[in-house]
Order: C-alpha cells, then structure tokens, then sequence
C-alpha cells in the first residue's frame, strides 16, 4: 500500500487537506500525465495533480495498523 502527504491543495480546498496523510490507488495512466490517484475528503479516489503531494514510506508497525483501520 503507498501512502502520500498532501502539501498543497490548489484548486481543491473542499477535497483535500494540508499535511493529511492520504492513501494512494494505483493508476498507471493517472501516472503518465502527471496525476496521482487518491482516496479523498469524500472517501472516493480521485485523481489529482501529483505535485499536490509527496509520497512516503511508513513503518511496517503503522502501516499494518492503517491497513486495519
């Protein structure tokens, strides 16, 4: 599972927060142009501009408790 921290929510303040930590979905062509797929405010994955976020790596122990939350 790939984890990312939003760092700029321009253009979608209603849809994303600052320093929030959100869950990354796979998306090959999202990728391609720029974009990365992630599940938002509204609990749906939406593609957004990857410069919006850093993706991260988390420790073994906090990702298995995420995983299960």
């Amino acid at each position: 599972m790939k984890w990312a921290v939003c760092v700029a929510n321009d253009d979608h303040p209603a849809s994303l927060e600052v320093r929030k930590l959100y869950r990354v979905v796979a998306d090959r062509k999202g990728e391609a142009l720029g974009m990365i797929r992630v599940i938002d405010e509204s609990g749906e994955d939406y593609l957004y501009p990857a410069g919006l976020f850093e993706t991260i790596s988390l420790a073994p122990p906090l990702e298995r408790k995420l995983k299960r939350a």
